[in-house]
């Protein structure tokens, strides 16, 4: 079942979403002793927490605490895919992640997978392990994932009936968010510990069409002449190490499935953009934007399970907070404000 509502993160004197730039705090530095330069000078601000079920939240922050360019700010978007874009949730029931939904097609693979995730995915969620420990936990699970897709015959068709009947969709919002930053021509990184086949297969089928300014960083497959999975494309990445020094493994979402896996064009174009909004589930997302020399970041988090557990944590590490499955609106209506 969906988790209910938690009644003490309500706000007992809320505010129009559309004075997020009021409330949250000041976006990380690269350098936090050096003295921000103009236009990037900000107050300090409360974090915000939004639940899924409001567009407004409390605020404690003085009337004038206002970006002085906000145009200027979040010029790279970096997103992570599962639970962030996807969500949590789908009908009553946990929504699948690029890689769940796979189905080899081969029943004993796909056991051998599931009985993985039984063990693993605790470990992932659990908010007790040490970030390295935990670290290398998640690349000992990845890389026998892998292992069990080549030795199982992954085949093309296989991904694209997996897709079709997955549960699987993308958070509301999310659509008008990427058009809304194509028109703008400002780069979307979609960074993934899950499948970059996969994923853009998800946007064919359940978005119907691409994006020009979309590049997906993820784990890529390399296929034999025969559609048949034969290997992996560079460094594993799990759910623990995605940031940009994996740019290398990013290209646009391809028009096919099995198209060739080129490497973007625009790098030194991506790297320059220095003011970041970054959208995770996970506090290991906020190492995608390790690797880039940014001057600002506002770090969006996307907290669906164990609230009140992860709750402490969140809080200290994302600059806003959206609980229980929330919609990419209040996103939405962020991006306008800082860059319209």
């Amino acid at each position: 079942m969906r988790p209910m509502t938690s009644p003490f993160l309500l706000s007992p004197s809320p505010c129009p979403l559309l004075r997020l730039l009021r409330l949250y705090r000041a976006p990380r530095r690269r350098n936090p002793t050096t003295a921000p330069p103009p236009p990037y000078t900000f107050r300090s601000r409360p974090l915000l927490l939004l639940h899924a079920a409001m567009s407004c939240s409390a605020s404690t922050a003085a009337p004038d605490s206002v970006v002085a360019d906000p145009s200027a700010l979040a010029r790279k978007v970096i997103a992570d895919f599962d639970g962030t874009l996807t969500r949590y949730w789908y009908d009553g029931a946990r929504g699948q992640s690029s890689h769940g939904l796979l189905r080899q097609g081969n029943n004993e693979y796909d056991a051998k997978r599931e009985a993985l995730y039984q063990h693993y995915h605790p470990i992932e969620i659990c908010p007790d392990i040490p970030l390295p420990e935990k670290a290398k936990l998640m690349e000992e699970w990845w890389e026998k994932t892998h292992g069990l897709l080549i030795e199982g015959g992954l085949t093309y068709e296989a991904i694209k009936k997996s897709v079709s009947d997955a549960v699987i969709a993308f958070r509301d919002g999310v659509v008008e968010l990427f058009e809304y930053l194509e028109e703008r021509d400002i780069p979307v990184l979609v960074f993934s510990a899950g499948l970059a086949d996969i994923i853009e297969e998800v946007f064919r089928q359940k978005l119907h069409r691409s994006f020009k300014n979309i590049k997906v960083v993820s784990n890529r497959m390399v296929f034999n002449e025969e559609g048949r999975l034969v290997a992996f494309k560079g460094k594993t990445i799990h759910v623990l190490n995605k940031n940009e020094h994996a740019l290398d493994m990013s290209a646009p979402v391809h028009g096919n499935l099995g198209d060739p896996n080129e490497s973007i064009d625009d790098y030194s174009l991506v790297k320059k953009r220095t003011n970041v909004l970054l959208l995770g589930d996970h506090i290991g997302d906020l190492g995608m934007s390790d690797g880039l020399n940014y001057e600002n970041r506002i770090a969006v988090g996307f907290l669906n399970a164990n609230i009140e557990k992860s709750l402490k944590d969140y809080s200290k590490e994302f600059d806003i907070v959206y609980l229980n499955d929330a919609p990419m609106r209040g996103v939405v209506e962020l991006v306008s404000e800082i860059c319209p």
